[in-house]
């Protein structure tokens, strides 16, 4: 038997799903092995994003403008040995949260990426742009003759700051969900969405501002006037940017435009965390490899022995990893999705019920097509 919504059918399974939602149930079923999996990666995650945050930050404030920053993943604190371990890639792999960025700078949305095509905002970049050229006559000449690179550069540099921003309230989020966790406070799933949802509404108003220091001047780039806040303009276009939308992986899908295997409808872009195809993890040229690279280092003990004592041992790690990080999303999108619902999802109200159906409707559609039924 089918569901109908809004005069249209849903599919039987993702009709269970949409009512587990309205039962304070989340994307992902409940269960013991879920849970662990879910908060010992989040806690693994809540340590990378900690170390990714402050780079983006630290690139935003300090590399602003620079052209070839051949150190920004050093964080002002360079040394033979830290440079030894970086061509050894014995380190923190700070592209993926450049990968990340660059995909909420291309798909753009929200009230940043309006702002960013402001005037206010263009009469601000061009004052820190004038301060920052002034005394280099190379950068000043490159002004002259392509007055719109720069302007774009900023652009870049405040999406390197908002990402930044963003993982700077996550981070400490999934460690004390972690933290929660040891205490016996978190028992469920539902347990870990409502964890979630609640540091997302508590710094739903949080403004977003950001500036740069200049010869030892402050320069606003975006002022506490734009009125922009960390919920809808920086979790919101992060969410539909890396969550749904990103960008096809070079090397499993041709970018050649006469093989169409690529839609040129960006709205129908499918490539994020929620779509991905865990297997690929581990070769060459997957951005997501990085991260799962990253994370394996920091997994708590209780994760890290599931996974030796599963099929294939440590062979296929980050395999494993993804899929635990997956699940953990499906949790993270729960939470974004009943903290933007216009009404609490358990509601018995008609009408409230009708306003949450037509919320839902276009998310439930999209996330048929991702890998919630392989979660299931």
């Amino acid at each position: 038997m089918s569901v109908s919504s809004q005069n249209k059918t849903i599919d039987p399974a993702l009709a269970a799903v949409k009512q587990r939602l309205q039962s304070g149930g989340a994307l992902l079923p409940d269960s013991p092995e879920n849970l662990l999996e879910v908060v010992g990666i989040l806690k693994s995650y809540g340590v990378v994003l900690g170390e990714y945050y402050r780079n983006l930050t630290y690139i935003s404030e300090h590399q602003f403008l620079v052209f070839f920053p051949f150190l920004k993943f050093f964080n002002g604190d360079f040394s033979l040995s830290k440079l030894g371990r970086h061509w050894w890639h014995d380190r923190i792999n700070f592209e993926f949260a450049e990968y990340c960025m660059k995909a909420m700078f291309w798909h753009g949305g929200g009230g940043l990426d309006a702002y960013l095509d402001s005037e206010e905002f263009k009469k601000l970049a061009k004052l820190a742009i004038a301060a920052k050229v002034g005394r280099n006559p190379l950068t000043a000449l490159v002004n002259q003759l392509f007055p719109d690179f720069l302007l774009e550069q900023v652009r870049l540099m405040t999406y390197y700051s908002a990402l930044g921003y963003f993982w700077s309230f996550m981070s400490p989020l999934f460690l004390d969900l972690s933290d929660r966790y040891d205490r016996g406070e978190i028992k469920s799933i539902p347990d870990v969405v409502q964890h979630v949802q609640n540091g997302l509404v508590d710094n739903a108003s949080v403004p977003y501002i950001y500036k740069v220091s200049i010869n030892g001047k402050d320069y606003e780039i975006v002022p506490a006037s734009a009125n922009l806040t960390f919920l809808m303009d920086t979790a919101v276009p992060y969410v539909e940017a890396v969550f749904f939308r990103s960008f096809p992986f070079r090397g499993t899908v041709s970018y050649n435009a006469q093989e169409h295997q690529i839609s040129t409808e960006i709205s129908q872009f499918n490539y994020g965390v929620l779509y991905a195809d865990h297997l690929p993890v581990g070769g060459a040229g997957i951005p997501p490899t990085l991260l799962m690279h990253d994370m394996r280092h920091f997994l708590p003990d209780y994760l890290h022995e599931i996974y030796k004592k599963g099929d294939r041992g440590e062979e296929d790690l980050l395999v494993k990893i993804c899929l635990s990080f997956q699940k953990s999303m499906f949790c993270v999108t729960t939470a974004a999705l009943r903290g933007l619902a216009p009404h609490a999802l358990e509601t018995e109200d008609p009408q409230e019920k009708q306003a949450n159906d037509k919320f839902l409707a276009p998310f439930l559609d999209r996330l048929s097509r991702s890998r919630l039924y392989t979660i299931q």
